[in-house]
């Protein structure tokens, strides 16, 4: 009998396991629901140890996805890498060489044009068989234009359904101002993602006497025993030093943007419209 009531008093509740099975089947089924209260009861799942804490922080931004528009985290249009409908056979090739891109938006002739998008798996065949006179035209891959206004959590979905990865981005005259990728949508819920072509750096690099370039990436505890600094990590909502900035900030910090700890001052020497990239450090 105790050894019945023993098991049954460790089960979780039904009504969280019934919810998280609902969640991970569809995280989007809490458009329905508070966000309170679903991020109440992941909590709940965390601390009964039903899901471990990096799942309960993946749930909780995919969740709070629904809040952030295209516009914030849509790469600039100034950052794009574009082909132009009529663009020489040698630019492209150069152009998907020099980036290393898998899928490129095709312009028009007219402006904010967008004809198609380009897949470098469908020209690359061409050129190991030695073929330079094509018509790209012909490999083109139908164009998926959102408004800068969409929903992210919305835009997943989509990409989802349509197995598509890549969108342009419209601002609210028809222009392009940008475009947005389902890696870029993944990021704000695991952290930014590396692949083949990204190339790995020291966290921290001494760039003069007392003076460091520390990566925003670098997990704060490590920058806390790196650096000696009196705090404990352990009592800061974030993991890395970017998260612990923000944090202090309460919004994405501009060029600049510093703070003092104990005897450092760590100031922000790299960020887009997206995320910080890099800081300095220096040792007072």
């Amino acid at each position: 009998m105790n050894e019945k009531q023993n098991q049954e008093e460790a089960q979780p509740p039904s009504g969280i396991i019934g919810k998280l099975k609902k969640y991970f089947r569809n995280p989007f089924f809490i458009k329905t629901q508070s966000v309170s209260e679903v991020t109440d009861f992941l909590k709940d799942a965390a601390e009964q140890k039903i899901i471990d804490k990096e799942a309960e922080s993946i749930a909780t931004k995919a969740i709070k996805l629904g809040d952030i528009t295209v516009k914030e985290i849509m790469i600039p249009k100034v950052d794009m890498v574009t082909v132009q409908i009529k663009e020489d056979t040698d630019d492209i090739i150069k152009k998907i060489i020099e980036s290393g891109h898998s899928r490129y938006p095709v312009l028009g002739n007219e402006r904010n044009e967008v004809v198609g998008i380009l897949l470098a798996k469908d020209i690359l065949p061409k050129l190991f068989k030695g073929m330079k006179d094509f018509d790209i035209n012909e490999m083109l891959r139908d164009p998926n234009v959102v408004p800068e206004t969409k929903k992210a959590d919305s835009l997943l979905e989509e990409f989802k359904q349509d197995r598509s990865h890549l969108a342009v981005v419209i601002d609210e005259y028809g222009e392009i101002c940008g475009l947005i990728t389902i890696e870029d949508i993944l990021e704000e819920l695991v952290g930014e993602i590396e692949d083949e072509h990204d190339i790995d750096e020291e966290e921290i690099i001494e760039i003069a006497k007392k003076i460091y370039s520390v990566d925003a990436k670098i997990e704060l505890e490590e920058f806390i025993n790196y650096f000696q600094i009196n705090i404990d990590p352990l009592s800061i909502d974030a993991e890395t030093l970017g998260g612990f900035f923000i944090s202090k900030f309460g919004v994405l910090p501009k060029l600049g943007d510093k703070i003092q700890i104990d005897n450092i001052i760590v100031k922000v020497s790299d960020t887009d419209n997206r995320r910080i990239k890099k800081f300095t450090v220096s040792l007072n």
